[in-house]
């Protein structure tokens, strides 16, 4: 098989696996069609606010593993087959990574299944740079801090989730620098990370427009509900 064919397959395979709408089969394994509930959203803070804090944080950690297999995977493959991404390689062997990783985000927010209305790809880009050793493992690490953070704070999700993706570029491009790579291969983090950044904003625009107005509801079930005394 040519490195050709085998990222051909792997971005396919990454699509596929990201389109898989866990949120949407927790419901219904539970009686309940997610998107005629609540935000109509498929992802995992539709899923927490209908289904409970427990099925919400399921849905988050499935979601965060269809984005960390794939860019782990094609990751390991291309060290075998000679390629070279994981370890440099290059800005056309580093940007190949990044577009299979990006696939599984893509398959989140376009799932073929469900006619391309999906989530918002959040934990599934999250999942993306944990996988995405060693450059971004890091920066993917602090936004995931940053995100918790700001939904303690301030209790948005929405919120929390643009404010973390707008940082990733700026965390991407110090990290490369601090691993040694070079310009090109730099500029290919910073570019691909800045796309998943402006899609995750786009994505949540509505919800920036319910912010802007006072009238976007707060994520009641990450928050810690007080005992009763």
């Amino acid at each position: 098989m040519s490195d050709t064919a085998g990222w051909l397959l792997w971005l396919m395979g990454s699509y596929l696996i990201g389109s898989v709408p866990f949120g949407l089969l927790i419901g219904l394994s539970r009686g309940v069609d997610i998107r005629e509930v609540g935000s109509g959203n498929v992802g995992a803070t539709n899923a927490g606010r209908v289904l409970g804090r427990g099925w919400g944080f399921l849905c988050f950690g499935l979601d965060v593993c269809k984005g960390f297999a794939p860019a782990l995977g094609y990751g390991l493959w291309s060290c075998q087959a000679g390629v070279q991404a994981a370890s440099g390689g290059g800005p056309w062997a580093v940007l190949g990574w990044l577009t299979v990783s990006a696939a599984a985000v893509f398959g989140h927010v376009f799932p073929v299944w469900l006619k391309f209305k999906g989530g918002k790809g959040v934990a599934t880009g999250l999942g993306v740079l944990l996988g995405f050793w060693p450059v971004l493992t890091l920066p993917g690490v602090l936004t995931g801090v940053l995100w918790v953070v700001l939904v303690k704070l301030t209790g948005y999700v929405s919120l929390a989730s643009v404010a973390a993706a707008c940082s990733l570029p700026v965390l991407a491009i110090v990290s490369g620098l601090w691993w040694g790579r070079g310009a090109g291969e730099v500029a290919v983090y910073a570019g691909v990370s800045a796309v998943l950044a402006l899609l995750i904003t786009v994505r949540h625009r509505g919800n920036l427009s319910r912010l802007r107005a006072g009238t976007e509801p707060k994520a009641g079930w990450a928050e810690k509900k007080p005992k009763d005394t």
